[in-house]
């Protein structure tokens, strides 16, 4: 019996020169364990960004039915197990349920996805409280972080999301972030104060469809 990986199954001829390199790219991806950048894994596995996209783009990395998915990212990709099966995993490895973030922080980051780049003073009112602590919160987590200045007088920080921020939620890109209708008050505020604070003086992002997220990651917080 030859236990050789081919890829045969999926792809003609033409292909197959290219597609015997994809068993390494996924070799690769599992060993590392975090997003791995596609300039690396091309240059690895001696091939040019556009053939690496071909090959993570087959059918060979759709893991249809499995316990593995590929997330892909801007400019990075990773191998994550498949969300269905949590209950699994954190049981078998006695792994355990962190609790989830607060409401408070849950608001904040929800604000800051759909509107970045965004200051804290517009954060504030649209909330309308006091938001330190949990962009402490976010950004010790490093859900969100430090994008920028505003150029304005005193140059307050700009927040927007980072990767870790996609590779908790299972997106791509923001471009993905869900519409949902909830939280109508947070609407409101949106409406009234975001188009007046944006830094670059767009329109809010959809203010009428707020983001409806669920995250399990950290303790909770109290603001």
């Amino acid at each position: 019996m030859n236990d050789q990986i081919t890829t045969d199954t999926y792809y003609g001829e033409e292909d197959i020169d290219l597609m015997s390199r994809a068993p390494a790219v996924e070799a690769i991806l599992f060993a590392a364990g975090f997003p791995v950048k596609y300039d690396k894994i091309a240059e690895t596995c001696e091939m040019t960004r556009e053939e690496l996209d071909v090959i993570l783009s087959s059918p060979y990395f759709e893991y249809e039915n499995r316990g593995i998915r590929l997330v892909r990212f801007s400019d990075s990709c990773q191998l994550c197990s498949n969300e269905f099966f949590e209950k699994q995993v954190k049981k078998a490895l006695g792994m355990r349920a962190n609790g989830g973030l607060s409401n408070s922080s849950m608001e904040t980051l929800a604000i800051i996805a759909y509107n970045q780049p965004v200051t804290r003073a517009l954060i504030e009112q649209i909330r309308g409280v006091d938001c330190s602590y949990a962009i402490t919160t976010l950004i010790e987590k490093q859900l969100i972080e430090v994008t920028g200045c505003l150029d304005v007088p005193g140059k307050p920080n700009l927040y927007g999301t980072t990767e870790t921020f996609l590779r908790c939620f299972g997106f791509g890109s923001i471009s993905e972030l869900p519409v949902s209708e909830v939280v109508d008050s947070v609407n409101e505020r949106i409406a009234g104060a975001a188009e007046e604070n944006r830094p670059d003086g767009s329109e809010a992002a959809d203010a009428g469809n707020p983001p409806s997220l669920e995250l399990d990651i950290g303790a909770p917080d109290e603001n």
